[in-house]
């Protein structure tokens, strides 16, 4: 029994947020090199380097949103969603990795300070102006789009950290040009750092986390198996499955023990509906049996009674012909 597919899921496009940040940034890491060139300042070219990372970061993340639109395929029957989970893992690591950069570049310049010459620093503050400016307008493109794909908030997160650097570099210079301060700004930069690398790491863990098929945070396994329970004619739920197929969309598969009968359309529709609605679970396929006749993968669910098996005593993943199921899809 069906309930029905519909494949045409409705994803807000960022390609041309993307587009403009890539454009955005390229300028700006071109601007940056120029006066970093002309004056001789170390610290503006590699800070143009450092800006490459985000422009690489940004295209990660746009080849990963694009993946997710690839059509589906004989080979690959959920298409190349998982890309954009891929690159929100990517842009976690090269942030921990910019990151490990800058505590590593301020730590050396805590030990061994250099004055600033007063043209140098408001080259460099002026520079650091620009790129508050870009990184910001950026982040902004990337703002609606971050709390429910973490793909897009890798973006985002991105280019704030970016602007709270810039912005600390402004402050930092102004302090050291006016006071004479010239461990400020190695300090500055470490308490960024610090702040940045709280923020990676929620993305590292969750991507890292979605990478193995993990249960998104956004979801109750629980709650899940006792919606599904609650089902009338439902004597158990059986080996349940919650996974994330991209960043944004979440798919599940299990087994309704029925003693009394199998389900109809109705009542599978009823069952999708509810899931969709208190859990967005996007992608359902729901299998009735009378009597569970495979081994569930884990034995996580408390409530669940131990798996059995059928009069005939097959086991494993073979479906069986009394067996009604619904595959379902927002």
């Amino acid at each position: 029994m069906s309930a029905g597919h519909d494949h045409s899921h409705a994803h807000a496009s960022f390609d041309k947020a993307f587009a403009i940040g890539i454009t955005l940034n390229l300028a700006f890491v071109a601007i940056e090199a120029f006066y970093g060139w002309k004056i001789n300042s170390l610290a503006l070219l590699a800070d143009a380097g450092h800006n490459l990372s985000d422009v690489a970061g940004l295209v990660l993340a746009w080849g990963g949103a694009l993946a997710g639109k690839l059509r589906p395929n004989p080979r690959h029957t959920y298409g190349w969603k998982k890309g954009s989970i891929l690159a929100a893992f990517a842009n976690a690591l090269l942030l921990l990795v910019a990151m490990g950069a800058l505590v590593w570049e301020a730590v050396g310049r805590l030990l061994a300070p250099e004055p600033m010459a007063g043209s140098e620093g408001l080259t460099i503050m002026a520079v650091a102006g620009v790129g508050i400016v870009v990184n910001t307008v950026t982040a902004l493109l990337f703002m609606r789009g971050r709390e429910h794909d973490l793909n897009i908030r890798g973006a985002f997160l991105h280019m704030a950290a970016d602007a709270l650097v810039s912005a600390g570099v402004v402050v930092a210079g102004a302090l050291t040009l006016w006071m004479g301060w010239d461990w400020l700004d190695p300090v500055v930069s470490l308490l960024i750092a610090a702040v940045i690398l709280w923020g990676t790491w929620s993305l590292f863990r969750q991507s890292l986390h979605l990478l193995f098929d993990g249960v998104p945070d956004g979801v109750d396994p629980q709650a899940v198996h006792d919606c599904l329970a609650s089902l009338p004619g439902v004597s158990r739920v059986h080996d349940l499955h919650i996974w994330a197929m991209d960043t944004s969309q979440v798919a599940m598969t299990a087994h309704l023990v029925m003693p009394q009968g199998h389900a109809d359309d109705g009542f599978l529709k009823d069952a999708t509906e509810r899931l969709h609605d208190q859990f967005e679970i996007t992608h359902v396929t729901l299998q009735v049996v009378k009597v569970p006749f495979t081994t569930p993968c884990g034995d996580w669910q408390a409530t669940s009674e131990p798996p059995g098996r059928a009069a005939g005593g097959h086991s494993g993943h073979a479906h069986h012909h009394e067996s009604g199921h619904a595959d379902s899809h927002f």
